[in-house]
């Protein structure tokens, strides 16, 4: 792999607190990465390393397989002479400039090709009529594809998007992402981009790093992550699951809706085992065979694409009924206290060791 951009051995610190612990990663040119977690792990600051704009405290940041940051050696090249584009949370444009001028700001000089390529860029957009037009006239949305073509225009070598949907609503954010990452890839641009939102990332990434509490937890594409989490942290990031806590017994764990592979957990470990409610599937009476595990429908939602539905146990072994989540594609909409039989898919299985946390280390 080609390193258009690589951290060796980063740590940082606001005061006494440890933003970012000993962080190496390399990204591949025209990779786009999605940097996923929580609001504080350390996401934004990693982003401003690489442009420039937070001082190298420890460790190397290289662009291009040059050096841009060597705390060791005092090396700090200015954000402007890196030749890397970003694009801030609330964009952070100039309001006393017109949408034309904003997305030139950044280039040295403004050439032909350079200026045809913004304006097919507005075309692409559909916004070329607003060129004379100032950011504080724009809709959210507006003034995220002005911020994105600002920070595109000079051609980087390392676009840098920080959490770049968050001020847009659902069905704007949907839209939103689908252009950006077609103009991207048509660019080729590399790209790193911040969010907390795992199913952005999934949509948007070749790879995601998961971080918490300023370490990477997992590198992978969406469908490694999703399907093989290493911990139970990784696996919360990526929608509600149904959660157990259980004692292996006999290499399988015992759980209010059935019992699973202990999947390599000593015997008498504390465990917590993770389902994710589309591996609950009810079962229509047809599909039902008589090993079927029977539960009762407490409240049923259709949501277009499937219909998620809150069951409770009857006759749990805890001597009390359990609740939990289901999910099954299309519209299936049993009544409160409607029984049903359902099954579950031991590939949506994950199964932990029980810390007292979310994480698994």
């Amino acid at each position: 792999m080609v390193s258009a951009l690589e951290y060796e051995n980063i740590s940082h610190k606001f005061g006494d607190r440890d933003v970012l612990r000993n962080i190496s990663l390399e990204i591949g040119r025209g990779e786009f990465v999605c940097l996923l977690g929580p609001s504080g792990c350390g996401k934004t600051t990693l982003l401003r390393l690489a442009a420039g704009l937070e001082r190298l405290q420890h460790g190397i940041v290289r662009l291009g397989g040059t050096i841009a940051a060597d705390a060791a050696h005092h090396v700090d090249v200015a954000p402007e002479k890196r030749n890397v584009g970003m694009m801030f949370q609330d964009y952070a444009l100039f309001p006393h400039l017109t949408v034309m001028e904003n997305i030139l700001f950044g280039l040295r000089k403004a050439d032909q090709k350079r200026i045809d390529w913004v304006k097919d860029r507005l075309a692409y957009f559909g916004i070329s009529q607003l060129t004379s037009t100032y950011p504080g006239t724009l809709s959210g949305g507006e003034q995220q594809r002005v911020a994105l073509l600002r920070a595109l225009a000079p051609h980087p070598q390392l676009l840098l998007l920080d959490e770049p949907f968050s001020a847009l609503d659902k069905a704007r954010r949907i839209e939103m992402r689908e252009e950006t990452g077609a103009l991207i890839r048509e660019a080729g641009a590399t790209t790193l981009m911040v969010t907390h939102d795992g199913e952005e990332a999934m949509f948007m990434a070749d790879r995601i790093v998961v971080m918490n509490e300023g370490r990477i937890e997992q590198i992978g594409s969406a469908d490694n992550l999703y399907m093989n989490p290493r911990s139970a942290f990784v696996a919360s990031l990526f929608g509600h699951a149904n959660r157990f806590c259980e004692t292996v017994r006999n290499a399988t764990v015992e759980t209010p809706i059935g019992t699973f592979d202990a999947k390599g957990r000593a015997e008498g470990e504390r465990v917590c085992v993770f389902i994710r409610p589309e591996g609950v599937v009810p079962l229509t009476d047809e599909e039902a065979g008589r090993d079927a595990s029977q539960a009762e429908v407490t409240s049923s939602h259709y949501l277009g694409i499937a219909s998620h539905i809150h069951m409770r146990t009857i006759g749990s072994n805890s001597g009390s009924a359990v609740t939990f989540h289901a999910q099954r594609s299309g519209r299936y909409l049993p009544r409160a206290g409607t029984r049903v039989r359902y099954h579950v898919d031991p590939e949506h299985v994950f199964v932990f060791r029980d810390d007292g946390t979310e994480q698994d280390r």
